[in-house]
């Protein structure tokens, strides 16, 4: 009997507590609360250039850190060529890299 009583009271507090009152503004609210609150944020995505025939396809990665430091990272997806863009106290840097993989070529 106690175990029923139990196992109702453990059903009936969990169906009280997910039914609260949580509207849209809330949440919107609670989030630009925790946006302003944070000290950075990291964001990926891709990036398509269309340039008359040619498209180009970046992998993007930017990184925010509170204090204005900043880095940037494009990856051409077709060769792999990196180009960051990097901010920090010594000035602001646009770094270029080739990829190091090297090709077997068939003669």
């Amino acid at each position: 009997m106690k175990k029923k009583c139990l196992m109702l009271l453990t059903v009936l507090a969990l169906l009280l507590t997910g039914c609260g009152k949580t509207d849209v503004n809330d949440v919107i609210g609670d989030l630009q609360n925790k946006i302003e609150k944070s000290k950075g944020y990291v964001l990926t995505g891709n990036l398509e250039i269309v340039n008359n025939d040619d498209v180009y396809n970046y992998d993007v990665s930017s990184s925010y850190q509170d204090g204005d430091y900043y880095k940037i990272s494009l990856v051409n997806t077709a060769n792999d060529h990196e180009q960051i863009i990097l901010k920090n106290d010594d000035g602001l840097y646009v770094l270029t890299r080739v990829s190091t993989q090297q090709k077997n070529l068939i003669v």
